[in-house]
């Protein structure tokens, strides 16, 4: 066996290697959703329309600045979520509003209305299953 030989054949194949190595034609991009300066909607506003049925706990609106009112059987979060407090049907009304203008939150939103009628919509939430339950007002 002749080693010289085994060893230009050796030469050989690693040359070809060497000029077959090839590069990347494009570099490898990152993701373009995370680009700064883009952020992702928040999909704040109505969740849940007027009529519909809802159970306890459903999101009903999302919302930075007092646009919706927490009504009957409507809870309002610390960042300004409304959410449903039973079980039940979902009404929408549209309500004069009575704001307290000594309050400093009523001022930032409302100071420029301070002579004005504010109407505001109110979600309510009216129970499915009513119960014969009743205060008694006045006797007769």
């Amino acid at each position: 066996m002749n080693f010289q030989k085994i060893g230009l054949d050796l030469l050989k194949i690693q040359n070809i290697f060497i000029t077959s190595l090839r590069n990347a034609s494009k570099k490898t991009g990152g993701s373009t959703k995370n680009k700064k300066g883009h952020a992702r909607p928040k999909h704040r506003g109505w969740k849940v329309q007027d009529g519909h049925h809802v159970s306890a706990g459903t999101i009903l609106a999302t919302q930075l600045t007092p646009r919706f009112h927490p009504g009957a059987n409507v809870g309002f979060g610390r960042d300004g979520t409304l959410f449903a407090l039973e079980h039940g049907k979902v009404y929408v009304t549209c309500e004069k509003i009575y704001p307290n203008f000594e309050h400093s939150w009523v001022q930032k939103h409302y100071a420029d209305r301070s002579n004005q009628t504010i109407y505001k919509k109110f979600f309510n939430v009216i129970p499915s299953k009513q119960e014969n339950v009743f205060k008694l007002v006045d006797e007769c």
